[in-house]
């Protein structure tokens, strides 16, 4: 009677397990149908990002006169390579490149080191009031920067610094509040026992912050150098408002009026256009691992 009664249990077993045989080819066609999709999805928005690349490229290795050919061609009559150095020395390019990248790698190291360590007083450190500052941060988030424009123009103004770097700069060292919520975010998602562990060996919190939680927060370490080189690089309002001197331009400003000036040179434009990328393209690739782990992680932690 025992052996009857486990076969009986056995006899649906098997039956559900000859179903789930039979089902499993119409499942495999499902997924091999959705990963089409998917990949053919990818596929157009790949060639919608990449597609003005290379039209960039292609306008920049032709005469102008080629520029306007009507149908236009993709692959020039003839490569003028020339364009590249012609289109940097129209708007003294080299200079105003080193401009931007001193105030770009200054204001990313400020704005990075300071989030790093608001976030970690949010979130490692008890003090009175410390989710009212959080909240705080939070919602400045939500002003448009126009808001804050004529009261700080008149503030650097009487400072004495219009017409110098220090608008672009200086701010960068007390926070931003997009990277000091991130950092809050990422630092919560640590447990404390690390933290712990060092307090016991004597580690102040300055010791906890740079030898522990900062070697374990690359990806969001490197995720917010991203953002914040990019948003200094691209930056357009802020040097045109301070900025008079042509010496003190940054290449975004200095762009802007070689296309009001030579606005029919579009083959040299473009060909100091695609230079003017090339530092964002370069840092993306070297820290897109990076990068990647950084969204992540945060995508992990609950934070879209």
């Amino acid at each position: 009677m025992e052996r009857a009664t486990s076969n009986e249990q056995l006899l649906p077993t098997n039956a559900t397990m000859k179903a789930k045989r039979k089902k499993s080819p119409g499942r495999l066609r499902n997924f091999i149908l959705l990963d089409t999709v998917r990949f053919v999805v990818l596929c157009l928005g790949a060639v919608s990002m990449v597609l003005p690349l290379l039209w960039m490229i292609t306008v920049a290795l032709k005469s102008n006169s080629e520029v306007f050919t009507i149908p236009p061609t993709w692959i020039p009559h003839q490569f003028h390579w020339s364009n590249f150095v012609t289109g940097t020395t129209q708007i003294n390019f080299w200079a105003v490149f080193l401009n931007s990248v001193i105030i770009a790698v200054i204001s990313t190291i400020g704005q990075v080191l300071s989030s790093i360590a608001i976030g970690y007083g949010i979130a490692r450190i008890h003090f009175p009031g410390r989710r009212m500052w959080f909240y705080l941060f939070i919602g400045s988030m939500m002003l448009p920067s126009v808001v804050g424009m004529i009261p700080m123009f008149h503030l650097y103004s009487s400072l004495g610094w219009y017409n110098t770097w220090l608008p672009l700069i200086v701010p960068a060292f007390f926070g931003n509040p997009f990277f000091v919520f991130l950092a809050r975010q990422y630092f919560n998602g640590i447990s404390q026992s690390f933290d712990e562990a060092a307090k016991m060996d004597g580690a102040s919190h300055l010791q906890v912050l740079w030898h522990v939680l900062m070697p374990m927060s690359r990806p969001i370490i490197v995720t917010m150098i991203i953002f914040a080189f990019q948003g200094a690089w691209n930056d357009y309002q802020q040097p045109l408002i301070y900025l008079v001197n042509p010496k003190l331009w940054t290449l975004s400003l200095a762009m802007a009026t070689y296309t009001s000036q030579y606005a029919t040179s579009w083959n040299l434009f473009m060909a100091a256009n695609l230079i003017y990328i090339l530092p964002m393209v370069i840092l993306f690739f070297v820290a897109q691992k990076y990068f990647m782990q950084g969204l992540g992680s945060l995508n992990s932690s609950g934070l879209k």
